[in-house]
């Protein structure tokens, strides 16, 4: 499951990176007006919306057709709120400063280069928050289809026996998760400082005995002990940061509809029990053409029962 999501995340952005690797000299592209062209079940895509995918594919080097790019992507949305998924404004920002980061750019020049090639970092944002939640209705639909996501036994011994009889192991994390509450009433007023002070114990964090004693003395802050937790079953946002953390350090600071949190890293040791090896096994059945295949099927069934129209 796991390997699914972090492959359709990565694979909306492969050939962006490519594409932001080299110089872009493209004018900036005129003004226009912008009208609806579709309404797909109620919501509209507009003509600037469209201007902005093609630019999009342009920049990868990738032909597709725009507008049917944008009435799949309003489709995902809509069902992955119909599931009950919402992906914050932090989370997109936390996305973006890492695309920005993983191709050693400045933010001002990611703003730049989709601004100057027609994109628009808004149109660039929207699309990570698509793909986002998309990942988890994927991962929904994944567990649905497969019996809720377990393995059987008879399914782990023949994995096993493919492999050479060897059981796959596993890093087994023990975690504790340090949250700075924001109120949403209060977020736009006291957000920064409140990641500033959640920045300064991050930077003192050293090892997870004393965080209870020390978070006593401050004001909304809570202390949650995770327990343990096998890699495959990293929540996606925060699985690279930890999986790079080293025992006794804490991963960097991140926004949430909670407020600003960050990750310690209390242990970790190699496992390769029944359960590690349940895990690690049916992470791998998630490979890349799974996934491909899973999501073109799941949006090709929201096409058919949704209501498409043409202006």
């Amino acid at each position: 499951m796991l390997s699914m999501r972090k492959y359709l995340f990565s694979a909306g952005f492969a050939l962006l990176v490519a594409a932001t690797s080299v110089s872009v000299t493209v004018m900036t592209p005129p003004a226009f007006a912008s009208e609806i062209k579709y309404v797909v079940n109620s919501v509209p895509i507009t003509t600037g919306d469209i201007a902005h995918r093609a630019a999009f594919l342009r920049l990868q080097h990738k032909k597709g057709d725009a507008a049917q790019e944008m009435i799949d992507q309003t489709l995902r949305v809509a069902e992955a709120k119909r599931l009950g998924i919402r992906i914050s404004d932090a989370q997109v920002e936390a996305a973006y400063q890492r695309f920005a980061s993983n191709n050693k750019m400045q933010l001002k020049q990611l703003d730049g280069v989709m601004a100057q090639s027609g994109v628009s970092k808004e149109h660039f944002k929207e699309f990570i928050r698509a793909q986002m939640a998309w990942n988890q209705a994927l991962s929904a639909r994944y567990r649905s289809d497969s019996g809720g996501g377990a393995m059987s036994e008879q399914d782990a011994v023949r994995r096993m026996l493919d492999k050479g009889g060897n059981k796959p192991t596993a890093m087994e994390y023990m975690l504790q998760q340090v949250i700075f509450v924001v109120p949403a009433a209060e977020r736009s007023a006291t957000l920064a400082k409140r990641k500033r002070e959640a920045d300064a114990m991050r930077a003192r964090f050293n090892g997870c005995n004393t965080t209870h004693e020390f978070a006593k003395g401050l004001i909304d802050v809570t202390v949650r002990d995770l327990g343990r937790v096998l890699a495959p079953q990293l929540p996606p946002e925060w699985a690279d940061q930890i999986k790079a953390t080293k025992v006794g350090g804490a991963t960097t600071t991140r926004e949430t509809d909670r407020g600003v949190e960050f990750i310690g890293i209390c242990s970790s040791r190699e496992v390769s029990d029944d359960k590690a090896a349940q895990m690690v096994l049916q992470s791998e059945g998630g490979n890349d053409k799974n996934a491909d295949d899973l999501s073109k099927k799941y949006v090709e069934e929201l096409r058919k029962t949704a209501r498409i129209v043409q202006r």
